[in-house]
């Protein structure tokens, strides 16, 4: 598969809630997932964040997947039915290597999140 094909997949999984899917897409070792306020080295950790996100999550919306070598980047809207806070844009980098994604690091505005979620963000570590 194309590493396009990889991201492409991963997030179709991750909307459909199909998290074991989801995460035979991602390598077992070196993995590390990077975003503004959170740092995971282990597919599971991450995937357990990913779980906890799906109670507010209404859709996952790829507005752009673009593809240049193993690097992938998506810009993705995370519809919500938190509706004081609205939706979230998301922009995601992803690096795939054989077949599976090695690092994922995503942007977006923290604050936003953190105002969902009550102020209770993951711990760094």
């Amino acid at each position: 598969m194309q590493p396009r094909d990889v991201v492409a997949q991963f997030i179709d999984d991750t909307r459909a809630q199909r998290f074991d899917e989801a995460k035979a897409l991602l390598v077992s070792d070196g993995f590390e997932y990077v975003g503004p306020n959170m740092r995971f080295l282990s597919p599971d950790d991450m995937l357990y964040y990913q779980f906890g996100m799906a109670a507010i999550q209404k859709d996952l919306i790829v507005r752009q997947l673009s593809a240049e070598g193993e690097h992938v980047f998506a810009v993705l809207d995370f519809r919500t039915n938190f509706e004081p806070i609205g939706d979230v844009r998301l922009a995601v980098w992803f690096v795939v290597q054989d077949d599976k994604i090695q690092k994922v690091e995503t942007f977006y505005n923290a604050a936003v999140v953190e105002n969902m979620l009550g102020g209770n963000l993951p711990s760094v570590e």
